[in-house]
């Protein structure tokens, strides 16, 4: 982390009447974004900075206000550049949803079920403004792993197949997720803020939000990259999700699929932060990731999937992610 500040942000801060406020760098996502907590007096905000070109932060604005104006709990704009990257926004807290429940672990299903709710929530809105969640945006990211993974273990592999046995997977799921619900595709216990008991939880990391199928984010809450939730833990939520929503016969079968695809996704963007942007910390969490992705292999709706893994994938890479990376 960082503490040397990016150019501009004082002038920001004197320009949204914050002048001489206390600047405390915090610690980062897997973005090029960074964030500040800031302390004028007894006043706190937070501060993101998303640098063009490689950021920009105008979907997290459109998207928070989507969710804001439909009843749920998206951070409040206090001042925005969004032209300069600079956002500066409502101080949710340091209660995260991870660090509560590790430390608490006796509320750990009474806190995933209020997490659950709020999807309930949210898939009962009509689809929000946002693009589909396509064919082909699923096949990118699920390319992911050929083009990181594999060439780091110096593997070959059929990328052909690896596309055509996605695609045969996908493709009966697809007509379920029409019209579809807002997905925010990055729904999990570190993005999630606890903010009290009469305080809805706070949502973050919102800007990539796309109209999909209900099953994506209760997968990304359930088969977390950054926590072990127990088997135990995911299927009674899994259950509780399913009662409140009336999800149709083939939700397990869609939530396997798309377990399997955010997983292997995961996989390749773990790798490619190592390899692009020299952050090797990722690579210690890819071995919960690829045990979730062989539980979602299991599932009869992946076998083409699972197939190709098993033709070209060795055990020894697999599930452990062992072997020699290529440096």
């Amino acid at each position: 982390m960082s503490d040397i500040l990016p150019d501009g942000l004082e002038a920001f801060l004197a320009g949204s009447g914050w002048a001489g406020a206390a600047v405390e760098p915090l610690a980062g996502d897997a973005s090029f974004r960074r964030y500040f907590r800031i302390r004028l007096g007894e006043k706190l905000a937070m501060l993101m900075h998303a640098p063009p070109p490689q950021e920009d932060p105008t979907p997290f604005l459109r998207v928070g206000k989507w969710l804001d104006d439909n009843g749920l709990r998206a951070p409040r704009i206090l001042a925005q550049d969004a032209g300069q990257g600079w956002v500066l926004l409502e101080d949710f807290g340091d209660v995260r949803m991870h660090e509560y429940v590790d430390a608490w672990p006796a509320d750990e299903e009474a806190v995933y079920r209020t997490a659950i709710d709020a999807l309930t929530v949210l898939h009962r809105l009509p689809p929000g403004p946002f693009l589909d969640y396509s064919m082909s945006e699923y096949v990118r990211e699920a390319r992911l792993f050929t083009e990181w993974y594999c060439p780091a273990h110096g593997l070959v592999v059929d990328h052909d197949g690896y596309t055509k046995a996605w695609e045969t997977v996908l493709a009966q799921m697809l007509p379920r997720q029409r019209p579809g619900v807002c997905v925010l595709r990055d729904y999990h216990a570190e993005n999630i803020m606890l903010l009290g008991s009469t305080e809805k939880q706070g949502l973050l990391d919102f800007q990539d939000a796309l109209n999909g199928h209900p099953a994506y984010d209760l997968v990304s809450l359930l088969q977390d990259a950054r926590r072990d939730v127990s088997a135990e833990l995911e299927t009674a939520m899994f259950d509780y999700y399913v009662k409140q929503a009336g999800a149709g016969e083939h939700f397990l079968a869609d939530y396997a699929r798309l377990g399997a695809q955010r997983n292997a996704k995961i996989v390749g963007i773990f790798v490619r932060l190592w390899k692009r942007d020299g952050k090797p910390r990722y690579l210690d969490l890819i071995p919960r990731v690829w045990a979730q992705l062989e539980r979602d292999l299991t599932h009869p709706a992946l076998e083409p999937v699972a197939a190709w893994f098993a033709a070209n994938v060795p055990a020894d890479l697999r599930a452990a992610s062992g072997g020699k990376w290529q440096v």
